[in-house]
């Protein structure tokens, strides 16, 4: 049994979805095709929630109108004469989405279990249209529902798997209902309760490798729409190299600073049961691209520099000059763990300490309470830029006219707060 990770931008438009189907038909074993919303729908269902909990009506259903005509604008091209089945799946769900915000504007409900009451569709359409051009393209395949399948805690928004009961469940089904190939979303998950759920922004990597580790999968693949893993984003450096080989630690460590091409909580999965994870070009299948394991033959040998934007430095410095690491860093901790803030980077002195985080919408509340101890200034509108391999003219000449608010340096690592 394999793994294949498809992203949004993998599966944009129809060219993209045929392109899946020729990939997965090359894959003759056992395999499931896990799959995210299609191009930047979350980002729309994102709006759509705050559309609906806002009150406007009017810009809301303009928004699910938008989401459908993308949809129904991928279906029309791949089956350009109709095909009344998807077409009936897909209306179906987007009337869900609308009975849940109609209900909104008047409910006003919580904000996180209804994100993931709305924007878990994203992923439960693209799966369907994905399941159906394989059917259509000669690969039987059955789609499963991962909200009934992959069982997690009722922490809306970054939901914890559940994993003997998820393993429990996906077997079952899966031995009650063999097949080669199956269609799996990525991101979404359920209560026992069958309340839905999502795992955290780009989270169907995360998926892919809870999936691969219950299955005891050979690997996982992640198709992109890079080479494989680069020393930087190619936005922002012209030149970049391939970065062929990774360990486990290795990922982590860039995944954690901000490298966007592997979601950071993927690697445990994958590690605890020693499963490669492959990250290679959709466009190119053939390609090499970069293999992540236990052990590699060549190291980094290059320098890597990771961006990691919207970044928010908060500094909380004790009201009675006490010693913040002595008497308070658990309560600080706590605030922080429970207000689920995303922390990057921290440095201390003796009645400071400086955090940056991602900025999120539940900063505000976490300075609020924060502001009750501490005396508490932050900077927003930051980047923080770490990079691994580095030379004193590497530094100069990234970090040269840059107000750098903050920084740090060990021995192969610098990384800076900079003002943008």
């Amino acid at each position: 049994m394999k793994v294949y990770k498809f992203g949004g931008a993998s599966v944009k438009n129809a060219a993209g979805v045929r392109n899946l189907a020729q990939i997965v038909a090359r894959e003759k074993g056992e395999l499931v095709v896990v799959v995210s919303a299609m191009g930047k729908t979350t980002n729309a269902l994102e709006r759509l929630v705050s559309l609906s909990l806002s009150g406007e009506e009017e810009l809301m259903l303009r928004q699910l109108s938008d989401i459908r005509d993308y949809h129904f604008g991928i279906v029309s091209e791949l089956f350009p004469t109709g095909h009344t089945f998807i077409e009936n799946k897909l209306e179906a769900m987007l009337g869900q989405i609308l009975a849940c915000c109609k209900a909104a504007l008047v409910e006003k409900p919580e904000y996180d279990e209804f994100y993931d009451s709305v924007v878990s569709f994203g992923e439960l359409m693209s799966t369907r249209i994905v399941s159906y051009v394989l059917d259509r393209e000669g690969t039987q395949n059955i789609c499963l529902d991962m909200t009934k399948l992959l069982v997690t805690d009722d922490t809306y928004r970054e939901a914890r798997p559940e994993m003997k009961k998820s393993q429990h469940s996906l077997k079952s089904f899966m031995e009650s209902n063999p097949a080669r190939v199956y269609v799996a979303q990525g991101f979404i998950g359920g209560t026992e309760s069958g309340r839905r759920t999502t795992l955290g922004r780009e989270g169907s990597d995360y998926s892919a490798a809870l999936i691969a580790n219950m299955l005891d999968a050979e690997s996982v693949t992640i198709w992109k729409d890079v080479p494989g893993i680069l020393n930087a984003d190619p936005r922002l450096i012209n030149e970049t190299t391939l970065i062929h080989e990774l360990t486990y630690f290795d990922a982590v460590e860039l995944a954690y600073s901000g490298a966007q091409v592997i979601h950071p909580k993927t690697i445990r999965p994958l590690e605890n049961k020693h499963i490669p994870l492959y990250v290679k070009p959709f466009m190119n299948p053939e390609a090499e691209g970069s293999v992540i394991k236990d052990t590699t033959a060549r190291p980094i040998d290059v320098p890597v520099f990771i961006w990691r934007k919207n970044q928010v430095l908060v500094t909380l410095r004790a009201k009675d000059f006490s010693f913040v690491l002595e008497d308070s860093l658990n309560r600080l901790f706590e605030t922080i763990y429970r207000h689920r803030l995303k922390v990057s980077m921290i440095q201390s002195s003796a009645i400071t300490v400086s955090v940056c985080v991602d900025k999120s919408r539940y900063l505000e509340a976490a300075l609020k309470e924060l502001s009750e101890d501490y005396r508490v200034t932050f900077n927003e509108g930051l980047s923080l830029l770490t990079i691994r391999g580095t030379t004193p003219e590497i530094i100069a000449q990234h970090t040269e006219g840059k107000t750098i608010l903050l920084s740090q340096t060990t021995r192969r690592t610098a990384r800076y707060v900079i003002k943008e």
